[in-house]
């Protein structure tokens, strides 16, 4: 499919190269793309809303449906999944093609990094999510237990399909976490583009020609970092913004609060400390803070605990040793890693921010 239609986003990686193509017509696509041996892992949920286009893909197709779950995406979960790909012929000249959010990619991915050592594997994000974020960066990740995204390496796909018409059938709150998350790129690029999402993000809950611009926007932001590091070891880290945060708020609220909210109000948090530690000026939080309010209703999370939330905090893969690895904000465009002290000071503005910072 990639030889006879070109990329709207190419990606280089030192895997292979890759890229984003935007369709209106998903069911023509993939038909189009399926192959005599290929499997197509699909999430149930997208059967269930889109079985009238896609039930006749599957039934003269092998496909895998799965629960998109975060118990799947373990070695317990991939486990039976392998079994039934090799039980069924699979081999290392066929491919896997993942329709589904980013469970489904995670699933997929990580099989297809192992198998063989290594097949191709192709992808139809059906989540803002995963269209405008995950989807491209080439990241596997399953989980170990109770620890999420332990295990997993670099792997892309061959190429991403996007069709925002999956959208369509989005809650309110899928379409928040999907734009809470892509913000986080718009602040590390830079003013201008800041500006623009603030502008347009509102717009963009029903207008999908706004919607399209912002997601394509926020890929053409994620490859500028990723061709530079794609393994996650140095500038790319920027993109962790918001992340140490969300993800304790993630695990403490057992995931009731969705990602990219969670990441939203992390953003926040971090923009709370870099003004006490007077790296930006109050005014840059809150023109930042004017847009995040807006993906919490629904989501509240002043039950939280501090020191329950520190410790999940102390917890984070990017801290070094007893310190906080935390991405912090010196101004639109100058996000950066800094190391502090898990003590009395920084617990102090973590009790301030959860007692007069969540009133919205």
């Amino acid at each position: 499919m990639e030889d006879i239609q070109s990329f709207d986003i190419a990606i280089k990686s030192i895997v292979h190269d890759y890229g984003v193509v935007f369709t209106e017509n998903y069911a023509s696509t993939l038909k189009q793309l399926v192959k005599d041996g290929d499997y197509i892992i699909v999430d149930r949920k997208i059967v269930e809303l889109y079985g009238a286009t896609l039930q006749p893909i599957l039934a003269g197709n092998k496909h895998i449906v799965i629960e998109a779950t975060e118990e799947q995406k373990s070695y317990q979960g991939v486990e039976p999944l392998i079994r039934q790909l090799i039980d069924g012929g699979y081999r290392k000249n066929h491919r896997l093609i993942a329709v589904g959010g980013g469970i489904t990619q995670d699933t997929t991915a990580f099989m297809a990094s192992i198998m063989y050592r290594g097949v191709d594997w192709y992808f139809f994000p059906t989540t803002l999510l995963a269209q405008g974020d995950s989807c491209i960066g080439s990241k596997t990740s399953i989980n170990f237990g109770e620890y999420k995204n332990q295990i997993g390496g670099f792997y892309p796909p061959r190429t991403v399909f996007i069709d925002l018409n999956f959208l369509d059938t989005l809650s309110e709150g899928e379409m928040k976490s999907g734009l809470g998350e892509m913000l986080h790129y718009f602040v590390v690029a830079g003013k201008e583009d800041f500006d623009f999402f603030r502008d347009n993000y509102l717009k963009a809950f029903h207008d999908k020609e706004t919607l399209v611009k912002i997601v394509r926007r926020s890929l053409e932001i994620k490859k500028s970092y990723i061709e530079r590091d794609e393994f996650d070891r140095g500038p790319r880290q920027v993109f962790n913004y918001g992340h140490s945060f969300g993800h304790a708020i993630e695990a403490l609220t057992h995931f009731r609060v969705p990602h990219g909210v969670a990441v939203s109000y992390g953003m926040d948090m971090a923009n709370y400390v870099s003004v006490k530690l007077d790296l930006i000026p109050e005014q840059v939080r809150n023109e930042i803070r004017e847009v995040v309010v807006n993906f919490w209703p629904g989501f509240e999370i002043n039950e939280l605990d501090v020191d329950t939330f520190i410790r999940a905090l102390s917890k984070d893969k990017k801290n070094v040793g007893t310190r906080l690895g935390l991405i912090l904000n010196k101004g639109y465009g100058q996000i950066f890693k800094n190391v502090m002290d898990n003590d009395d000071t920084f617990r102090n503005w973590m009790v301030e921010y959860f007692t007069n910072e969540l009133k919205f």
